[in-house]
């Protein structure tokens, strides 16, 4: 696939046109009050997966409503001293997978927190999290399920979740709370720049490929699902764009990062079709905090930098673990 966005100088530039509710930081403040309402209830289960240099658990906390959320962590194998922790959100469509795909940051000498996605994981990993709130008629998917009122949009459900995953961590007596990491690619990397907004005293956000950032656009610059879900849905509810523009101007990455300050590491994919670069560069470009950088993969598409990101992380995060910053 051929370059198709912006020019790179133009991304770089690149501001969105996404509204900001008047009531943005309201909205979620009540959002939040009201899950902290129910007792996070956070249990870690040790479980055995036949390996020997980690320490598994699986987790299950109270999310949204007081909803059921279930989680992996994993420790290094022997840990006794409290660790940095980054807590990672999955792509669209997928679960928590199985418990030994996820040994990255373990291996880094990290505690690492894996949050199932509500309702998903039957599209390229399983997950074992039911969302039991229904929706008015929707799209196929997840991006359109209560798009005319931000109340009952999909994501909210989701970003509540996210914020209380990232409290479930801290919870654990093995985990430095001072030292918290939200991380994810697409959906995941969507979620933790939302997370980078809501939870103030983060040591780092890292949104790679992220989605749900600069929905004007992504609505209408790409062809490629999910983004295309909402195109579907105003294909058959034409009069109603106004109305789902502003329940998605409640979820847009683009709010979130201009209320981020923990130190940040983006990327992005110039072939991206399915997170184009430039709703990504509206995001980064909003990012309030000053120590943030982006990295650009000239020849790829959504899968963005893969392996070579992660060599990035690895490289860019003991810095910010050493002496978190948040601005």
């Amino acid at each position: 696939m051929a370059l198709f966005d912006l020019p790179l100088d133009e991304l770089r530039e690149r501001r969105s046109s996404s509204v900001e509710p008047a009531d943005f930081d309201q909205f979620w403040a009540d959002t939040l009050g009201q899950a902290r309402q129910y007792d996070l209830a956070a249990v870690f289960e040790p479980v055995q997966i036949g390996l020997t240099t980690v320490d598994t658990y699986d987790v299950t906390f109270a999310g949204f409503g007081g909803h059921p959320v279930k989680g992996w962590f994993t420790l290094p194998a022997g840990t006794t001293e409290p660790l940095p922790v980054v807590v990672e959100f999955i792509g669209y469509g997928g679960g928590r997978g199985l418990a030994h795909s996820h040994l990255l940051w373990a291996s880094a000498g990290c505690a690492h927190f894996v949050m199932d996605t509500r309702g998903q994981g039957s599209g390229w990993s399983v997950g074992d999290t039911e969302d039991p709130v229904g929706s008015a008629p929707a799209t196929p998917g997840f991006l359109t399920r209560g798009i005319e009122d931000p109340y009952d949009f999909y994501y909210r459900r989701v970003f509540t979740d996210a914020v209380r995953a990232v409290e479930a961590a801290r919870s654990h007596p093995l985990v430095d709370a001072s030292r918290t990491v939200a991380a994810g690619v697409s959906q995941g990397g969507g979620i933790s720049a939302a997370v980078g907004g809501l939870v103030p005293d983060l040591a780092a956000v890292m949104p790679d490929v992220p989605f749900l950032c600069d929905f004007p656009r992504a609505i209408t610059v790409t062809d490629e699902l999910p983004y295309r879900e909402v195109g579907r849905y105003l294909s058959v509810h034409r009069a109603r764009r106004a109305k789902v523009l502003e329940t998605l101007a409640y979820f847009d990455g683009v709010h979130f990062a201009a209320r981020g300050r923990a130190p940040a590491l983006f990327s992005t994919a110039l072939e991206d079709q399915v997170c184009p670069p430039s709703t990504v560069f509206a995001a980064f470009n909003a990012y309030a905090g000053r120590d943030k950088q982006i990295e650009v993969y000239d020849f790829n598409g959504h899968e963005g930098g893969g392996a070579a990101q992660q060599a990035v992380q690895l490289r860019w995060l003991p810095e910010r673990l050493a002496d978190p910053k948040p601005e």
